[in-house]
């Protein structure tokens, strides 16, 4: 797992098509703002699981 800081504006950029933001920091919560292709999906973990019935495999998971 890669782990990166980052501050509130700051992103962060996957295969050079996939933008992850910071948008808001509010206590121990922070909001991403996250750009991608159309064909590429985006789900929270549990939605995930919940689509597919089983975690997340791979080096991210």
């Amino acid at each position: 797992m890669l782990v990166l800081s980052r501050k509130k504006n700051e992103s962060i950029i996957i295969n050079n098509d996939i933008v992850i933001t910071i948008v808001e920091i509010r206590g121990d919560k922070v909001r991403l703002g996250i750009e991608a292709p159309k064909d590429v999906p985006v789900h929270r973990q549990e939605v995930y699981e919940a689509i597919h019935g089983v975690k997340p495999t791979g080096p991210a998971a």
